[in-house]
């Protein structure tokens, strides 16, 4: 029997008219979720000094970190049986509480706790924000506008340094939380008008103790990589939390295998082309937060560049990928296997690394030379923005689409945590190494050090052009959801049922 012919129009998705302002609402929703994970790294300093309290600032990241990475999955699960736009709409009103509370909080305690809330609206938006946009198009428009969610996420997250600076300087640093208010309530109203509520999936319950197994994994594994930072007890230390993860990790596992109704179904991961989804989207967060993270702090420590100077020259990256995204979408449409065009884009990442630490030996001191070479870097990241999504949707049977979007950026999150937190620490033994060889004639530790934090992401990006392999070769219009062939045209004249992702 054919597989159901899904609706040709957004008439599945919308209540009536153009679909326009609800994208634009869910591109605005997105903007500002990314902006929130990066904008505090330039307002902290402010902040620090105006709000009392014994907590470390730095809780004020890992609260949110941890609440957005977290729920992903959760919000999938939920998505899968409540439907999208219930879980859509929570998260942004969870997201718009936990910015009014940011913004009012008089204390470093209330700030934690309302990033926290704050972190738990946040941390659905990617997820729903992409089923959304995949219920409101067809599959042969689906790929442009994939490629754009993905752009301007990709941008938006390294726009939060220099727009968290800006508004400490010339506003305060409560508008960094206070200017989400109004714009989340225009989302939210244009979203609840123009939002049809799809038919909910089936009512199978939610496998409670798979989410704690998971957030006991998650968020051990998050603490492990912010140790110092958050200057946890020492009865807390980085060996008790790994035993926990690992505990919690292996629980997971073997809860997901034997659960009747389980949170993350290991039977996705069984499909070749689903599992190397999987590994690009972790691959593809490392390389995004290591060249956010590690170029601009190498430009005002090494360099001496002013903050401001330092985030403009992340520019090439931001422009390679808005537009290999959405060069991305429109090559998926034209029938371009995601295989090709994953492998393509998994060698301009590997190259992008090489070059970066081609650039730390031959000039070291010429920071244009560096974001020169982000360029191929953020092209890479950006073709495979859209084939991530678009290959794990179509992985997934229509009951699990929720789940099977969710979990890509679950792990791309991850990989940009765990990565960062582990390629700080390579950095600071390399420099130390370094620093040891300069007293004996040698140059240029900062440069040194960096060189290896460049080998291993680029490594790291290795494994993710290695997985390209196992994307599917036939176009995507071609490939049935599940992996399953294309189904038969539907005659004129016959009844279609619609996506219940």
């Amino acid at each position: 029997m054919p597989t159901p012919t899904p609706p040709s129009t957004a008439t599945a998705a919308l209540r009536s008219g153009s679909p326009a302002p609800a994208l634009a609402a869910l591109m605005l929703m997105l903007v500002l979720a990314a902006l929130d994970q990066t904008i505090l790294s330039t307002a902290l300093p402010s902040m620090a000094r105006d709000l009392p309290g014994s907590l470390p600032s730095a809780w004020t990241f890992s609260a949110y970190l941890l609440a957005a990475t977290v729920v992903i999955a959760l919000y999938g699960r939920l998505a899968d049986v409540h439907g999208r736009k219930p879980m859509l709409l929570l998260s942004i009103v969870l997201f718009l509480l936990g910015s009014l509370a940011c913004a009012a909080s008089q204390s470093m305690l209330q700030m934690v706790l309302a990033r926290a809330l704050q972190g738990a609206g946040g941390g659905g938006l990617m997820t729903l924000t992409m089923l959304t946009v995949a219920a409101m198009f067809p599959l042969q428009e689906r790929g442009r506008y994939q490629a754009l969610l993905g752009a301007v996420y990709g941008v938006a997250t390294m726009f939060g340094p220099l727009t968290g600076g800006w508004l400490t300087e010339h506003l305060s640093w409560r508008w960094a939380f206070g200017l989400n208010v109004p714009l989340a309530l225009v989302a939210l109203g244009i979203l609840a008008a123009t939002l049809r509520r799809q038919p909910a999936g089936p009512r199978t319950p939610i496998d409670h103790l798979g989410a704690l197994l998971l957030t006991g994994a998650l968020c051990s594994a998050l603490l492990m990589t912010q140790h110092e930072r958050l200057q946890l007890p020492a009865w807390l230390s980085v060996g008790a939390l790994g035993a926990v993860c690992a505990v919690c990790s292996c629980a997971f596992v073997l809860r997901q295998r034997h659960a009747r109704h389980p949170l993350v179904p290991l039977s996705l991961f069984a499909q070749p082309m689903y599992a190397a989804a999987a590994t690009i989207g972790l691959a593809t967060g490392l390389a995004l937060y290591t060249a956010v993270v590690f170029t601009p702090a190498y430009l005002q420590t090494a360099l001496h560049l002013s903050p401001t100077a330092a985030a403009w020259h992340l520019l090439p990256l931001m422009a390679g990928m808005t537009t290999a995204a959405i060069a991305s979408g429109r090559l998926l449409r034209s029938r371009i296997p995601a295989r090709g065009l994953g492998l393509v884009a998994g060698t301009l990442m590997v190259a992008g690394f090489v070059l970066l630490a081609l650039c730390m030996e031959w000039t070291p001191a010429q920071p244009l030379a560096l974001s020169a070479c982000l360029l191929p870097l953020g092209a890479g990241m950006g073709l495979l923005f859209p084939i991530i999504t678009m290959v794990s949707q179509r992985a997934a049977p229509a009951q699990l689409m929720g789940i099977a979007t969710a979990v890509p950026v679950m792990l791309r999150s991850l990989g940009g945590a765990l990565g960062v937190a582990l390629l700080t620490r390579l950095f600071s033994s390399a420099l130390h190494s370094a620093l040891l060889q300069q007293s004996a004639g040698g140059a240029a530790p900062g440069a040194q050090a960096l060189q290896w934090v460049w080998a291993c992401a680029g490594a790291t990006s290795l494994l993710g052009l290695l997985a390209c392999r196992w994307l599917p070769n036939a176009p995507m219009a071609q490939q049935a959801p599940g992996g399953a062939p294309p189904a038969r045209p539907t005659p004129a004249g016959a009844s279609t049922a619609g996506q219940n992702a």
